[in-house]
């Protein structure tokens, strides 16, 4: 780990409490104002959960299976792949415009703006964990009860949050310069939804598209996390079983955080003209 990364992480650990309170200020101020208040924050994703279900389910008759070859109810498979893509999806979109929200703490010199994705990321795990736990009381409802497999999910969390926190700090920083690249992150999580198994089979396509891009469709670091899950809930399977996945994953979340951390450090001096 270089001086840049390491510094970074030294300041996460100082700052733990203020990234803490920060990150629970945010997630209430979100929907400050609106009667509801935070139930928002689940509205919409059980609403696009139901969505997909009565789509792909009731309307196009989509079925998977087990490793058994059991039967399995659709929602079950669905729900356990969207789950992580929400959580990924919330943490890149509210961090790629952090800078720009808390503009007024960037112009203060005082402030270590290091830590504002953080924040953002850390305040997405509220709604994370609730649907973690609601995934596991739909599987029991089912008869799927949870098991020792199911503690996986707490390590491909970590996954995810790190995958999205070095694409946060990224993104925040070019989207000070480039506005554009706010819609621009939008657009790839509209179109990454459809790249990343998750209403689909990635086993039915085999025969269905070329071996190569099957590759690169696996080449995308939510498939690893998406597998994970299900793997996790469905098929019961350990992450160390897939030593070149999960070798591959961190690889190329490592990577993502070294050069997002280096992008953010390298233009964080001008923030405060820009902003």
């Amino acid at each position: 780990m270089n001086d840049t990364s390491g510094n970074i992480l030294k300041e996460i650990v100082q700052n733990r409490q203020l990234i803490k309170s920060l990150a629970k200020n945010d997630f209430k101020t979100k929907f400050a104002g609106s009667y509801l208040g935070t139930i928002w924050a689940f509205v919409q994703p059980v609403v696009t959960v139901l969505i997909y279900w009565f789509v792909f389910d009731k309307a196009i008759g989509m079925r998977v299976s087990l490793r058994s070859q059991l039967p399995l109810p659709y929602v079950l498979w669905l729900v356990a792949g969207i789950v992580p893509w929400f959580f990924f999806s919330d943490c890149i979109s509210a961090g790629t415009s952090v800078l720009v929200e808390y503009n007024y703490l960037v112009k203060k010199v005082v402030f270590n703006i290091d830590i504002l994705p953080v924040v953002k990321v850390f305040a997405s795990i509220f709604v994370h964990v609730f649907f973690v736990l609601f995934m596991a009381a739909l599987f029991l409802c089912y008869g799927y009860p949870p098991d020792f497999y199911v503690l996986q999910t707490l390590y491909y969390s970590a996954g995810v949050l790190l995958l999205a926190l070095g694409m946060s700090y990224f993104t925040s920083a070019v989207s000070v310069f480039f506005p554009d690249m706010r819609q621009i992150v939008n657009i790839a999580l509209q179109v990454g939804i459809w790249m990343t198994p998750i209403m689909w089979n990635i086993d039915d396509m085999r025969e269905k598209i070329p071996s190569f891009l099957l590759i690169m469709l696996k080449c995308n670091p939510l498939y690893y996390i998406v597998m994970g899950y299900r793997e996790a809930f469905i098929d019961k399977v350990w992450f160390w079983e897939h030593p070149g996945m999960t070798l591959y994953f961190w690889a190329f979340t490592g990577v993502v955080c070294l050069l997002g951390v280096k992008v953010f450090k390298r233009l964080k001096v001008h923030f405060a003209d820009v902003l």
